[in-house]
């Protein structure tokens, strides 16, 4: 790991009880370059560190709808990305989005919107998807 990791910090980790990739709190280590517990700063729950670009995310694909292809955040974004046309707008909690804009976020960098959900929308970053505010 690029990053020096030591109990107390935080760290992006997949939380199964919210089932999105969220920042946690580092619990406990492994070892010195091994993350072992953590805890979710949106639920609180604790759960060993589960790395957030090795989770997936299911999508139907054109061929077969029965069948189901599981496709990683990152290749599924890449796809996005490269598919995407036009300037990425950049994310402001005041701006309204609409479901395929793409955006450019501070922190997460560049996205693709999936979904609208009342006053939020579902972002695919590279590494993970988030849920953001927007139209406030």
């Amino acid at each position: 790991m690029s990053e020096s990791f030591s109990a107390g910090k935080e760290v992006l980790s997949y939380c199964g009880k919210c089932k999105l990739s969220l920042g946690h709190i580092i619990v406990s280590m492994k070892d010195a370059n091994t993350l072992g517990k953590v805890q979710c700063n949106t639920c609180d729950a604790t759960h060993m560190y589960k790395d957030p670009a090795s989770k997936t995310k299911k999508v139907k694909t054109a061929s077969t709808r029965k069948s189901k292809r599981s496709v990683s955040v990152g290749e599924l974004w890449t796809t996005l990305i490269g598919k995407a046309s036009g300037q990425a707008i950049s994310y402001s909690i005041k701006s309204t989005f609409i479901v395929g804009d793409m955006i450019d976020h501070k922190k997460f960098g560049p996205g693709i919107v999936q979904t609208l959900i009342d006053d939020k929308i579902e972002v695919l970053f590279q590494h993970e998807v988030k849920l953001l505010v927007h139209g406030k």
